[in-house]
């Protein structure tokens, strides 16, 4: 690739606006000719040299999108029903047809074959209420009972330490990731290029940041200011017949945050330069669709008060959006719209579906993410921060949701809190990384397993593995 050919990639990695591909390839995609589709573009690739940078990008992402979405979509209906009847042993065909209508059980018509999502018959049991309590009453619930951590607890202990003004439990951890590309997916002797999530410094939230070791010894660590996605960069040589592994271990200290918001004292932000971003649309994922704004209007009704708004949002969300695993960002097109006709969604999803909806109501929202730390929990995971005046940004967990407790700061803790079990890896979504991506990145949105290329391309996720392993060096 050229110079302004790998700008262009970059920008497009980064701002991922997604320009319209012609019509009459869209519509192809949209009756599941993904073949034609791709042949077509291709096609229309190599006849048309006079096409701009941007038109060329967006056409290319199409087919490599369509490729991914493939990849995503590989059950067939025996496979689900036998998944399915494990706790439903009776399934029907109108079972399916009914949970399919319902789109509690999610596929896709591609090139003329039904195919199911990946995690379709799991989902089923997430989204399905009928569903879920089958495989509730055949479970065992041994495994729940956590007696040396429930998050409710936590939460109700952490409050207590902040209205006594007692130490405020931060947690420091030490994490070893590893990521390690499949033997001869890069030939032999080239050299593969990682990004590997590494943790942001961030003032009485993540502090004392120490980079143990890496491997290879050489590595990049980009700038804790100037890249709101941080990584650690390193490179290494494939060799034949073998994975070619990457790793970093660091420590840092993480604190669990708290504020108390008294809705009487909430008004309106008064919307500065700094605040007007977080405001506003960001399409392709954050757009103020007519529906969308029905739907807001459904929810809200007449409530003017930000802080309450932002809780019929979060209560909302939590109730009518069941978490569910999802398909890889970069699949999607417009990931809030997506929520609002599906009804469900993952950790990431709900937090976008979130932040558009308070965004619609001029109440600030931002983005952050990383992993999950809890004991037991360790998970990539999204979340958010959102902001009332005057109390400023404060964290926020839609996933986390309402907690089941009488005590209102406790039920609401997620609204205005975070605990101390995370690891921010991301102020923000669709950033540059560093040193600069030359290829389409694997996840578009977030980071939180890493990026991996080589000079042939882009390595997708089904050409890696990696891991991601917890100590617990200090904390209450």
């Amino acid at each position: 690739m050229n110079w302004r050919f790998q700008f262009f990639v970059m920008i497009l990695n980064t701002t991922l606006a997604f320009s319209k591909i012609p019509d009459r390839f869209q519509q192809l995609v949209n009756q599941g000719e993904y073949t034609s589709a791709q042949q077509s573009m291709r096609q229309y690739l190599a006849s048309e040299p006079s096409l701009s940078i941007e038109s060329k990008l967006a056409i290319q992402f199409e087919i490599e999108r369509l490729d991914r979405i493939r990849k995503d979509f590989t059950k067939i209906k025996t496979e689900v029903i036998s998944n399915i009847k494990q706790y439903l042993p009776d399934v029907t065909d109108a079972d399916i047809e009914r949970w399919e209508q319902a789109r509690s059980l999610e596929y896709k018509i591609i090139d003329g074959q039904k195919r199911y999502f990946n995690w379709a018959a799991n989902n089923l049991f997430r989204i399905d209420s009928e569903a879920k309590a089958a495989k509730t009453k055949l479970q065992s619930t041994s495994n729940s009972d956590q007696t040396y951590y429930t998050r409710t607890n936590y939460v109700t202990q952490l409050i207590e330490r902040y209205q006594t003004n007692q130490q405020i439990m931060p947690q420091r951890f030490q994490i070893t990731y590893t990521l390690a590309v499949n033997p001869d997916a890069v030939p032999t002797g080239r050299t593969i290029r990682c990004w590997l999530p590494y943790p942001l410094e961030i003032a009485n939230r993540q502090t004392d940041i120490q980079l143990l070791n890496t491997t290879p010894a050489r590595h990049i660590i980009s700038d804790n200011h100037d890249y709101l996605q941080r990584s650690v960069y390193l490179e290494n040589i494939a060799t034949k017949g073998t994975p070619t592994k990457f790793q970093v271990s660091f420590a840092y200290t993480n604190y669990p945050a708290y504020v108390p918001i008294d809705a009487a004292k909430v008004r309106p932000a008064t919307i500065t330069a700094d605040l007007e971003p977080f405001i506003a649309e960001r399409p392709p994922h954050i757009f103020f669709t007519p529906e969308m704004r029905q739907l807001g209007k459904e929810i809200v009704g007449s409530e003017t008060n930000p802080y309450r708004i932002a809780q019929l949002l979060f209560a909302w969300v939590d109730q009518h959006i069941p978490w569910a695993s999802a398909r890889e960002y970069s699949t999607f097109q417009n990931i809030s719209e997506y929520v609002r006709v599906n009804r469900h969604a993952d950790c990431g999803m709900q937090t976008i579906f979130f932040m558009t909806l308070c965004r619609m109501y001029d109440i600030p929202t931002r983005w952050q993410s990383g992993w999950r730390t809890e004991p037991d929990e360790e998970n990539m995971h999204d979340w958010g921060e959102i902001y009332f005046e005057p109390y400023g940004w404060v964290p926020v967990d839609v996933t986390n949701g309402l907690l089941q407790s009488s005590n209102p700061q406790v039920k609401w803790f997620f609204l205005s809190g975070m605990d101390a079990y995370r690891l921010i890896v991301n102020d923000d979504y669709s950033q540059q990384l560093y040193p600069a991506k030359m290829y389409f990145r694997s996840e578009t949105l977030d980071f939180q397993r890493g990026e991996v290329e080589w000079e042939g391309g882009n390595i997708y996720f089904d050409q890696w593995d990696y891991e991601f392993a917890v100590k617990r060096v200090s904390g209450k």
